[in-house]
C-alpha cells in the first residue's frame, strides 16, 4: 500500500509534493476561470473553499477507481505466483488514492481555518459520508477490475466516462445555478453529488443544497446511500464470479 504510493512519485523532481500540487493547480486554472471570468458561485460563501473541496474529493474519487480498474492486471504476476484473495489487490491499491485524500483534505482544513469557519458538532458526520464514497468507489472498481481483465476496452470507456460525469456532477457550479427543479433532483440522485454537497454543507457552508433541501426530507439520501451499497454489491459478486478465471486470462 505505502509502496504503491512511493512508487508513483519515483523519479520525480518533486515527488509526493505532487499529490497537493495537482488538485491546488486545477483549482487555481478552475477558479480562475469559472469565477474571476465567469463570475460563477458568486452568492455562495467561501466559494473558493467550497470549489477546492469539490475538486479534492472528485479528484479521490477519479483516482481510485482508475487504480482500482487496472489493479488486478498490473498485478497479474503476483496472482499468479502467490496463492492471495484477489480482493485485496483492488483494496491495496485503494490507499494510494486515500493517502492523497488525507493529504489534499488537511490543505482544505487550513483554508477553513485561515478563513475562521465555524465548525459544528455535525463535522463528525464527515468520516461517515466519505466512506460512502469510498463504498460506491470500491464496488465500481471492483467491477471494473474484473471486467478489464478481460475487456481492455473498458479503462477508454471509463476515462470519457469520469469526463462527462465530472461536469454532470455540482463541482465548478452551485447547483441552485440549475433552473430545473426536475433537473436537480436527478443530478443529486447521483451519490457522487450528494456526497460532495453534504461535506459542503457540513464543512463549509450550511448554504450548501443538499439531497434535504431538494427533496424536503432527509430520507431522500436514503437513495444515492441505496445505489452506492448496490454497487458495492454488485461489484463484490461480479469480482467473485470472474476472479476464478483471472489467472487464466491474465
Amino acid at each position: 500500500m505505502i509502496t504503491d504510493f512511493k512508487l508513483r512519485y519515483q523519479g520525480s523532481v518533486l515527488g509526493y509534493a505532487w499529490s497537493l500540487l495537482r488538485p491546488l493547480l486545477l483549482f487555481v486554472i478552475l477558479y480562475m476561470v469559472f469565477v474571476l471570468f465567469l463570475k460563477i458561485g458568486g452568492n455562495i460563501p467561501h466559494y473558493p473553499i467550497y470549489l477546492l473541496l469539490g475538486i479534492v474529493l472528485w479528484s479521490f474519487f477519479a483516482e481510485m477507481t482508475s487504480l482500482g480498474l487496472q489493479s488486478v492486471v498490473v498485478r497479474g504476476d503476483l496472482i499468479r505466483k502467490i496463492p492471495i484473495p484477489r480482493w485485496t489487490i483492488v483494496v491495496a491499491s485503494s490507499f494510494s488514492a486515500l493517502i492523497n485524500l488525507l493529504l489534499n483534505l488537511m490543505v482544505v482544513l487550513i483554508f477553513v481555518l485561515i478563513n475562521h469557519l465555524a465548525f459544528t458538532p455535525e463535522v463528525l458526520l464527515v468520516p461517515l459520508v466519505l466512506l460512502e464514497i469510498y463504498a460506491f468507489a470500491l464496488g465500481l472498481s471492483l467491477l471494473m477490475s474484473a471486467a478489464y481483465v478481460r475487456y481492455r476496452d473498458v479503462t477508454y470507456i471509463w476515462e470519457v466516462i469520469l469526463q462527462g460525469a465530472f461536469y454532470v456532477t455540482p463541482i465548478l457550479y452551485p447547483l441552485q445555478l440549475v433552473k430545473s427543479q426536475q433537473l436537480q433532483k436527478m443530478l443529486i440522485l447521483n451519490p457522487m453529488a450528494q456526497t460532495i454537497q453534504d461535506i459542503r454543507h457540513l464543512l463549509v457552508t450550511p448554504d450548501a443544497t443538499t439531497i434535504n433541501h431538494i427533496y424536503g426530507t432527509p430520507l431522500a439520501r436514503l437513495i444515492p446511500l441505496g445505489i452506492s451499497v448496490v454497487v458495492l454489491v454488485i461489484g463484490v459478486v461480479y469480482f467473485r464470479r470472474q476472479s476464478k478465471w483471472f489467472a487464466e486470462n491474465l
